[in-house]
């Protein structure tokens, strides 16, 4: 099954925009400009929007509804394209990875990030993809708001820049379902 919706998560605003919890806007806005697509806001998609030429058909979204409200603009698109839960990709940082480290994984739970958990309610299942953009974890769980809401250090950002190199480096994999070939890339560290 190919992709058809590429959606990376993150908040809307200036004052977000170099923030950890940005890392997939970054990485879609990357792809935009590596397909010349221009993401143009879209009032019924509640986003930045764009469709990719060629085939198969896949659409950019960036969702301008705060985080924890993502799932209603992926979901808006979803519906009106006819889009499947397995056949969406959603771009997240996660905490659970150092800066640098890049998972893909399909399914599972949200694992406390609340812009996948928004998406899983209003799609109804956690059946879609995820690429899990490793940010780092601050140590303390009490200081997770304050740590995703600020921008990396220096180091953090050029490991982070780095996964989103190496994850693009996969992109027509992914873009065309070759899911596994896609994970065997990314999750084998180089010798």
């Amino acid at each position: 099954m190919t992709i058809r919706l590429m959606v990376g998560l993150g908040n809307p605003g200036a004052e977000y925009e170099t923030t950890r919890h940005n890392a997939g806007f970054w990485w879609v806005e990357r792809v935009a400009r590596q397909w010349g697509v221009n993401l143009r806001l879209e009032g019924k998609f509640h986003g930045y929007a764009g469709r990719a030429s060629g085939q198969p058909e896949c659409w950019l979204l960036l969702p301008q509804t705060f985080m924890n409200r993502s799932g209603q603009s992926v979901a808006a698109l979803a519906r009106f394209y006819k889009i499947e839960p397995a056949e969406i990709l959603v771009i997240h940082d996660e905490l659970d990875l150092p800066p640098g480290g890049v998972k893909l994984k399909r399914g599972g739970g949200h694992g406390g990030h609340n812009g996948l958990r928004d998406i899983i309610a209003h799609l109804g299942t956690p059946d879609f993809w995820r690429l899990r953009l490793g940010i780092g974890h601050p140590g303390e769980r009490a200081e997770v708001v304050n740590f995703v809401l600020k921008a990396p250090t220096l180091n953090e950002q050029i490991e982070i820049d780095r996964s989103i190199d190496q994850s693009l480096q996969r992109l027509d994999e992914l873009r065309a379902g070759k899911m596994e070939a896609a994970m065997l890339a990314l999750h084998t560290k180089p010798r």
